[in-house]
């Protein structure tokens, strides 16, 4: 593995990434400026976790549907959550449809 500008392993910083969901993944995207890894890793939890936070606020606003909604996306995002820590632990760029397309391209620029 290699060092990122950080001084912390590839794999940790990515998976620092999503710690704290799309916090951490602005702190990483002020912090890297260089490893391809690990701007992957903070544009994915920026996109999908700033994404599910928005569309969980707007259904909160719906009376007894959106709280059925919210729930569901509090499960989706801890799963998905926990898998991406995973996954950027092992080392892994997984890439999740969309979400994953849109940080590839952006990391790369």
């Amino acid at each position: 593995m290699t060092k990122t500008s950080t001084g912390l392993q590839e794999n940790v910083a990515g998976l620092l990434c999503y710690v704290l969901a799309w916090i951490s993944a602005i702190i990483f995207l002020i912090l890297e400026k260089d490893n391809k890894f690990v701007r992957f890793h903070a544009y994915q939890s920026l996109v999908v976790f700033g994404s599910l936070q928005i569309i969980g606020l707007v259904f909160t606003i719906i009376p007894v549907l959106g709280v059925f909604i919210t729930w569901v996306i509090s499960v989706l995002s801890f799963i998905l959550w926990v898998v991406l820590i995973v996954k950027a632990a092992q080392g892994f760029k997984y890439k999740l449809p969309i979400a994953g397309d849109i940080a590839e391209r952006w990391a790369n620029k």
